[in-house]
């Protein structure tokens, strides 16, 4: 396999601070450039399809204007029997997503899209949380101190209720993150 480290100008298009991290434990050199996208999706999308298509969405708002640069776009997405929880409205919201996963298993699925020299490749990833019961004023403390009112599923598995709150997970740990690292390593690596 190649290294990524010969990879042109990089472009992420996200203000997620969890995925410019990512980036840069990945050794990734990279500018962040945002452009507001419509993020809505047809009804009959299964969650990973959905992910992958708002991701595709985002990238396609760059094309014609990298300029022989990679654009990284993602979007992350908390299902629960087939039931997509974006995130949260308000804090009140943010405790009613997580007595929903309360000790129950969901899907964290992280569509990624990479658009170089006008081709898109597109995949995604998806990864099994195994949450325990949560008690009422864990939630409660959880969500007004941490505030996860811009996190899918009002968690972040990096934060206090991460550490806390679950038990296991089956698949990648930087996919339930925000971006699932191993996967795109891999992708990049053919591009150079």
């Amino acid at each position: 396999m190649k290294s990524i480290h010969n990879l042109p100008p990089f472009i992420l298009a996200s203000k997620s601070p969890r995925r410019h991290e990512l980036l840069r434990l990945m050794d990734i050199d990279f500018e962040v450039v945002l452009k507001e996208v419509d993020e809505s999706y047809p009804d009959n999308l299964t969650p990973e399809k959905v992910a992958v298509y708002i991701a595709e969405k985002k990238a396609k708002a760059y094309d014609g204007t990298a300029h022989g640069r990679v654009v990284l776009t993602a979007d992350t997405i908390v299902c629960i029997d087939n039931e997509i929880l974006g995130k949260p409205e308000d804090e009140q919201h943010a405790i009613e997503m997580l007595q929903k996963l309360s000790g129950r298993v969901h899907r964290v699925v992280t569509g990624v899209c990479i658009l170089y020299k006008g081709e898109l490749n597109k995949f995604f990833d998806v990864s099994e949380v195994f949450f325990r019961k949560l008690t009422h004023s864990e939630i409660e403390f959880y969500v007004h101190q941490c505030k996860p009112l811009d996190k899918a599923g009002a968690y972040g598995i990096q934060e206090w209720i991460g550490l806390t709150g679950i038990e296991r997970i089956n698949g990648s740990y930087t996919n339930v993150v925000g971006l699932p690292t191993e996967k795109l390593y891999q992708q990049l690596a053919r591009l150079v």
